[in-house]
This record gives C-alpha cells, structure tokens and sequence, in this order.
C-alpha cells in the first residue's frame, strides 16, 4: 500500500497544489475540494490509518495540521475550519495513508452534523466499560 497517490505526489511523480513541506509531513490542495481551500495533510512515512501509524509520525502530522489550519482559514476568509480523517473503509476513508483535512468554515451551514441519537445512562454505561476494558 506504500504506492499511493500520496506518495506519488510526496515523490513528485503525480502534480499537486503543496502548500507547506517539511522532512517529516506535506500539504496540499485537495484534488477534489469540499469548499476552496480544502487542504489535505499528509506524512511523508507511509502508515494506513490511526491503528498503526506510530506516535512520532502522528505528532508530526498534528504539528502541521496546527502550522496549516490558521493559514487555510485566513487564505479565504473562512471563520473556522472542520478538522477531520477517515480511519478504515467503513469510516469512508479512501486512500489508505493516513490524512488529515482542513477544511474551511464560513457558517455552520456549510456543514451538517451528524445525526443524534438518545442513549439511556444504562447504554452509556456499557459503551464505556467495553472501551475501558479494550484499551491497552
């Protein structure tokens, strides 16, 4: 999986709109943007997704995320930005290296939250023993 559109732009083999590089990370213009100024960050060391990129790569990438979002929000005159990654194929995720996006928020119009659901404090309470006892 190490040959991805994302690395071939990281080796500059597919063109791309790069908007910052440093060793570890890239960004770059998203090909197929959300809104303008849809910006994708992305590490230069190929890791599929959150469950097996490690630590030091994933810092970097929150490092540039940070560096980025302010920049792509005041390119455009945005007021936010939504922050978001795809982890596995049931999330959506379509390239598999693992990304993050920066995308531009003028008003919460522009973007629709995910539905709600109501629990009862006894699902809550099972959901969240489940978690606790799979974290290692």
């Amino acid at each position: 999986m190490e040959d991805t559109i994302f690395m071939k732009i990281i080796r500059r083999e597919v063109p791309a709109h790069i908007v910052y590089e440093d060793d570890e990370t890239i960004a770059f213009l998203d090909a197929k943007p959300n809104v303008p100024g849809h910006t994708l960050v992305v590490p230069k060391k190929w890791a599929e997704n959150i469950f097996d990129v490690d630590d030091a790569t994933l810092a970097a990438i929150m490092r540039t995320v940070r560096k980025i979002a302010p920049a792509v929000r005041d390119a455009v005159g945005a007021h936010g930005v939504h922050i978001n990654s795809n982890h596995g194929a049931a999330a959506g995720q379509i390239v598999f290296h693992i990304h993050f996006h920066i995308i531009p928020r003028h008003d919460r119009s522009e973007f629709e939250f995910w539905p709600k659901r109501e629990y009862s404090h006894d699902e809550f309470a099972a959901i969240a023993e489940k978690i606790r006892a799979n974290i290692s």
